[in-house]
Order: structure tokens, then C-alpha cells, then sequence
């Protein structure tokens, strides 16, 4: 943009200013556990004598990057569709600052809640809670019999074999080496996306449906997003994983596997399983409790470590604390769904398109219309191919609004009637 009118620039300037204090906030990277402390636990679990780990949080001091976003808040004018994307943006890394400089304490869990929210509180549209959700998916996974699954489902596959395969599928989506897919032996998640770079747990175990889980939700949304906001003149912080976007982000990264197919009913078990070991937690669970639901409910025992280790980021392993991030995933996705629904209602698909321009929320894109209208912020350079194909969106949708109008609860008793 050659000239870019006083209010645009203020908030350009503004935005700037907080991606440079955030710089160091590595919210993610800062609260998990290093990985030395698996091998300990899962050999003391083996003699029948599991013992809590010792975690040593670091003490951390970013005061000065705190200053500096109060001072971004204070010059944002909340009135202003970039002036209320950057206020707002500012004070949820403040807060990450807090818990950050809070680590090991029971502050953590405070500042978690108002940063992700909790179990216990309604899904979008004053639905059942998230917790209620979590234990409908539980239950469902439960009934179903895995004989059903086909021999495809169950072969393993490696992490070297991964890489190659999700790294084939990349270069072929961009026509050349954009993202690269790396392992890594100190991670203890099974993966994890940045812009121009995908991790694989290495020695971890994949299956089909984590390949094609993995492209469409890390590499097609987390880092496609993340890309696309590097092009925005504008507002750099757009490819930045700042927290107030969390749920927007796991929202339309899950949305993405199930509008493709990718997602399969273990996958929302594990999504669901997590957010139950965070109500767990919260009510006093320890570490060793929450582990041994993992395992009770079908995981391994490496499986159950990363996935309770999720849960006790930033807290103390004793019990009574929680990291609730995971409580997104579910909200998230609701939202998500939801907000399509209503963009194809309303004749703006496009908006669905622009949430790829960047890292924002739901209410940022409604609010950037005009912007995105008057060339002020960029348009999405990639997007996946179920969104680019708006005649498939649009009938996946119709379709979802159709049969949201059929109550299930009064259909007659057994089977819906197969006289057609």
C-alpha cells in the first residue's frame, strides 16, 4: 500500500510494538515438561511403585514486555476493528505473561482459565458444557466395536515412514519446499507445526488417519495460517499463535479433519479424553490418577504420559491444578462448525476463506470485512482445497442445516424407517 491513512498506520505502529514484546512469551514451549522426566516415571509405573515426577519450573520475569503491552492497550482504540483486534490481542499475551512468570504456583490454572476457559462451562450456543460433550464422545467410542475397522486402520506406521509421506504431500501442495517435516526426539507430543516446519515425534507410532489428520489439521490450517499471515502488510501478529485465537485455531484445524474425512471416532476420543483429565485435575487428580485413566482407557503407557503431561503444564503434578488448554478443541470446533453454518445462511463464504488470512478469531474476521474489502489486509495466498471449492463447502453445509432441523429424540422407536 503506497499511503496508508493516520488510523491505519497507529494501529500498524501499535501492532508492531506487541509482536516485539511477545517475542519471548513461548507460552507452549515455556510451560511443557522436558522430556527426561518419561523414562523415569514409566520405569517407576513398571515396578508397581509409580512415583509423582519432579518438575523445576523456571522463574521467569517479563514485566518489561508487560509494561510495554499495557502501554499498546492504553493507545488502542477499542472502537476501531484493528484497534480492538490489538487491544484485545495485547492482554491476552499479558496474561500469558502472568501465568508464565506464575509457573508451578496454583496462579497458573487461574490465568489458564481466563486465557482457554474450563471444563465445565457451556459450548457455544448454550449447549451442554464441554465436559458433558467430552463424555458423549467417550461413550460413543466405547460402544463401537474395533473389529469394524479395516486392516487399512490398523497397520502402524512409522515415524520415518510419516515424515517421507507428509513431506511428499507438502512439496506437492505448494510445488516446492516450503514446509519441512523434521523428527524430533526431544518432543513429547506426537507432533507439533510452526509456519515452515512440522515435527514428528520420532520412534512414535502413526496411523492412516494420523496422516492425513496431521495435513489437514497442522499443516493445512496451523501453518497455512501462519504463512498467510507473514503476507499481511499490515498486521504482522497475524501469524502469530496468540492465545486469545487458540480456539478459533484448534476449532477450524479439527472442523478441517471432519469436513475431509480425516477425522475417525478414536481421534475425537483422545480429544475428549483429555478434556476429562482436566475436569480431573482440577477436582484434585494427580499426575499417577490421570495417567492411569490413560492407560485405563485403552492408551499405552508412553501414549498416557504425553497425554497426562498435557494436562499438568505449568502445575505442580500434585493434584488440584490444571493447564486447560485442551478444553478448546470441543469449543472450538462447535464454534467453528457453527459459524460456517451461519456464513453460508448468510451468503458470506468468503469470510470462512479469509479466516485462513491469518491467525484470528471468529469476531476478528466479521470485524476486518471492510479491510479485507479495501485491500488493507491480504486475502489468503494459500488455501486448502476444501475451502477454495465453494460449490463442495456450500453442500456439505446445506446439508449440516438440513439435518440439525430432525429430532432424533422423536423418531419413532428403532431403526428410522428405510421405506423410501
Amino acid at each position: 500500500m503506497s499511503e496508508i491513512a493516520p488510523d491505519i498506520a497507529h494501529h500498524a505502529a501499535l501492532d508492531a510494538r506487541m509482536v516485539a514484546a511477545a517475542r519471548e512469551l513461548r507460552l507452549l514451549q515455556l510451560v511443557s515438561w522436558p522430556a527426561t522426566l518419561q523414562q523415569p516415571f514409566l520405569e517407576s509405573f513398571a515396578r508397581g511403585k509409580p512415583e509423582l515426577p519432579k518438575i523445576e519450573y523456571p522463574k521467569l520475569d517479563f514485566s518489561h514486555a508487560r509494561r510495554e503491552l499495557e502501554r499498546v492497550i492504553a493507545e488502542a482504540d477499542p472502537d476501531h476493528p484493528l484497534g480492538h483486534y490489538v487491544g484485545e490481542s495485547a492482554r491476552s499475551w499479558s496474561i500469558a505473561a502472568e501465568l508464565l512468570e506464575s509457573l508451578g504456583t496454583a496462579r497458573v490454572t487461574e490465568h489458564s482459565v481466563r486465557l482457554f476457559g474450563r471444563p465445565d462451562e457451556p459450548l457455544p450456543g448454550n449447549g451442554p458444557t464441554t465436559r458433558e460433550a467430552a463424555r458423549h464422545f467417550i461413550a460413543i467410542a466405547n460402544e463401537l466395536d474395533r473389529e469394524l475397522l479395516a486392516p487399512s486402520e490398523q497397520v502402524a506406521i512409522s515415524a520415518t515412514a510419516l515424515k517421507l509421506q507428509l513431506q511428499s504431500d507438502l512439496d506437492d501442495f505448494f510445488d516446492q519446499r516450503v514446509i519441512e517435516v523434521v523428527l524430533d526426539p526431544e518432543l513429547i507430543a506426537k507432533a507439533a507445526a510452526g509456519a515452515t516446519r512440522i515435527r514428528l515425534r520420532a520412534g512414535a507410532a502413526f496411523s492412516d488417519y494420523d496422516r492425513h489428520q496431521l495435513l489437514q489439521h497442522e499443516a493445512f490450517v496451523h501453518s497455512l495460517t501462519a504463512l498467510n499471515g507473514r503476507q499481511q502488510p499490515v498486521l504482522p501478529s497475524l501469524a502469530l499463535s496468540s492465545p486469545r485465537t487458540t480456539a478459533t485455531q484448534e476449532g477450524l484445524a479439527t472442523f478441517a479433519e471432519q469436513i475431509t474425512g480425516s477425522i475417525d471416532i478414536e481421534r475425537m476420543k483422545r480429544v475428549s479424553l483429555r478434556i476429562e483429565a482436566v475436569a480431573m485435575a482440577l477436582e484434585g487428580a494427580d499426575f499417577i490418577q490421570v495417567f492411569r485413566y490413560f492407560i485405563q482407557a485403552g492408551q499405552n503407557e508412553v501414549e498416557s504420559f504425553a497425554s497426562a503431561q498435557r494436562v499438568f503444564r505449568g502445575v505442580t503434578p500434585a493434584g488440584g491444578g490444571a493447564f486447560t488448554k485442551d478444553t478448546v478443541y470441543l469449543r472450538g470446533l462447535v464454534g467453528v462448525h457453527t459459524f460456517f453454518r451461519w456464513a453460508l445462511r448468510q451468503g458470506k463464504l468468503k469470510l470462512c476463506r479469509r479466516l485462513f488470512a491469518g491467525k484470528m478469531t471468529l469476531a476478528d474476521v466479521q470485524r476486518f470485512e471492510p479491510l479485507f474489502d479495501q485491500g488493507v489486509l491480504a486475502p489468503p495466498r494459500w488455501l486448502p482445497q476444501w475451502i477454495s471449492r465453494a460449490n463442495g463447502l456450500a453442500g456439505m453445509l446445506a446439508f449440516s442445516l438440513f439435518a440439525n432441523r430432525i429430532r432424533l429424540d422423536q423418531v419413532d422407536a428403532g431403526a428410522p424407517s428405510l421405506d423410501l
